[in-house]
């Protein structure tokens, strides 16, 4: 049952959250700290495989990703699904429904996730008293907007080689900063399934370039994951250079 991957869990407090001692990640001030911290309605853990959103729902909260893996995704009505993005720690998830009233993606946890849970009301309260805040909340919404146009880019242009050199670099990159990936902890969980889904690509014609990736050195295909051994090389064939310009903000 849906319901039984979707539960409460103990609260990780504001204070020793994960995400504030990442020096990836802009850090609150004091002010800031206390309304986030009322700001916060509890912690959500969510098993691998459970819908987070759907599309078309209405939800009455957002959510920061504190750890773990997921994906938002478009489905058409004969079940043919479009990968738009990757969810890490310190991304936020449902501000789309907070703005809109509800979601026109879905999201769904690839690992286990634990989820900061925010009700969606109070959110504007945020811009009028801490436009520090809001402006990180617009700086958010931004990225995500420059990333979906990165996407937007590989899907249309680039090769099926650059394709799956582009999202498996970005998502390296990505796992890097956020801490999800370190020395020990190599494996990207993703299938040839999520990546022909993200890139547009056949299963077939994934198995194939993923296979000359592998070939080449840059990666390792596993039947659990995806071990990225040469980022540098991947960044090269996609043409694509990773363009971090401050500490990245999140709620």
């Amino acid at each position: 049952m849906e319901e039984d991957r979707l539960r409460l869990g103990v609260h990780t407090a504001c204070l020793v959250c994960p995400l504030r001692s990442n020096p990836a990640y802009r850090d609150f001030s004091p002010e800031e700290l206390e309304f986030t911290r009322h700001f916060r309605s509890g912690e959500l853990h969510a098993g691998a495989g459970s819908a987070i959103f759907h599309e078309g729902n209405q939800n009455a909260h957002l959510y920061t990703a504190l750890s773990g893996w997921g994906f938002r995704y478009k489905t058409l009505s004969d079940g043919r699904r479009q990968i738009l993005n990757y969810i890490l720690p310190g991304d936020m998830i449902g501000l789309q429904g907070a703005i809109f009233e509800e979601m026109n993606h879905s999201v769904e946890a690839l690992t286990e996730m634990r989820l900061c849970v925010f009700e969606r009301k109070p959110l504007y309260s945020l811009f009028e008293k801490h436009p520090g805040l809001g402006y990180d909340l617009t700086w958010i919404a931004a990225q995500e907007e420059s990333i979906l146009d990165e996407h937007l880019l590989s899907v249309g242009q680039r090769t099926a080689i650059e394709r799956a050199a582009y999202l498996l670099a970005f998502l390296h990159h990505r796992g890097r900063a956020s801490g999800v990936l370190t020395s020990e902890r190599t494996l990207m969980p993703l299938t040839q399934a999520h990546v022909a889904d993200t890139l547009g690509l056949s299963i077939v014609h994934t198995n194939k370039t993923l296979r000359k990736l592998a070939l080449s050195g840059a990666l390792r295909w596993l039947d659990r994951g995806c071990e990225v051994l040469d980022p540098d090389a991947l960044q090269r064939l996609a043409k694509w250079t990773p363009n971090d310009q401050r500490r990245r903000p999140f709620l």
